[in-house]
C-alpha cells in the first residue's frame, strides 16, 4: 500500500526514516552526518512550486525503491533559506547528493 502523501509531498506513514522535512538547525545532523552512513538526497523545494510537487513524489518512490542504500531530505526554502543561499540555490526544484558529509 502507498503512504498518503500531505500536500507537500511528505509521507504521513511507511517511509520511516528514509524521507524526512529538515530544518536549518537540523541540516547538519538530517543531512552531513547522515551521509556518512548512506547517501542522502536533498530536495529543495516550495509549496508554490509546481514542478516541485511533480518531482518530490518520483524522488520518493526512488528512495523506496533504492531499500535503504538512498536517504531523502527536504528543506523548504521559503522557511529555511540560509543553507540555499550558502549553497547558491537560485532556482527550484534543486536536488543535491551528499555523500561521507560532501555534496
Amino acid at each position: 500500500m502507498e503512504p498518503t502523501l500531505t500536500h507537500a509531498g511528505t509521507p504521513k506513514s511507511g517511509d520511516g526514516d528514509l524521507v524526512k522535512d529538515t530544518t536549518t538547525q537540523n541540516f547538519m545532523a538530517d543531512v552531513i552526518d547522515a551521509s556518512r552512513e548512506a547517501l542522502v538526497l536533498v530536495d529543495f523545494w516550495a509549496p508554490w512550486c509546481g514542478p516541485c510537487k511533480q518531482l518530490t513524489p518520483v524522488l520518493e518512490r526512488a528512495v523506496k525503491a533504492a531499500g535503504g542504500a538512498v536517504k531523502l531530505v527536504k528543506l523548504n526554502i521559503d522557511e529555511h533559506p540560509a543553507i540555499p543561499s550558502q549553497m547558491g540555490i537560485q532556482s527550484i526544484p534543486a536536488v543535491f547528493a551528499f555523500k561521507d558529509g560532501r555534496n
